[in-house]
């Protein structure tokens, strides 16, 4: 029996934002043999997407802090985020630990942005930016 655990989004909420706008929450997988969290991003992301994200990681009994994760931004087509954003996000909302190693996959100029930003808010060491996720599991792998 597998102890992979998948905890797919894509379900609109309706989060504390003060319009209430629907938004979409990200698909993301944990995968407790390998110690991983995957998970993929898409069209407008936003702080609240980002802050629900961290919010469903916390509260899923089988996530635990020191696992590593691969973000795939490459479906991002807009970034709906702010300098003070970064800060808060890097400050308060993530759910990993500094010694998680972290792999971030972007390709365009806004997503490199925003996974170099979070690397250098958050001085973690074990933090890369690859072009494929291929490249981004091997190196988690490895």
């Amino acid at each position: 029996m597998s102890r992979r655990m998948a905890v797919t989004g894509g379900k609109p909420t309706n989060g504390g934002d003060h319009d209430q706008a629907r938004r979409w929450t990200p698909e993301y997988v944990v995968d407790v043999e390998k110690g991983l969290v995957t998970v993929r991003f898409s069209g407008k992301l936003s702080l609240a997407q980002i802050q629900d994200y961290a919010k469903s990681l916390r509260a899923n009994p089988s996530f635990r802090s020191t696992f590593s994760e691969i973000a795939d931004l490459t479906g991002v087509k807009e970034l709906d985020l702010g300098a003070e954003d970064f800060l808060k996000l890097a400050d308060e909302s993530d759910p990993f630990s500094h010694d998680a190693k972290r792999a971030f996959v972007a390709r365009g100029a806004t997503q490199n942005h925003a996974a170099r930003m979070h690397k250098i808010l958050r001085g973690q060491r074990n933090f890369e930016i690859f072009p494929t996720v291929h490249e981004a599991e091997q190196w988690i792998g490895g």
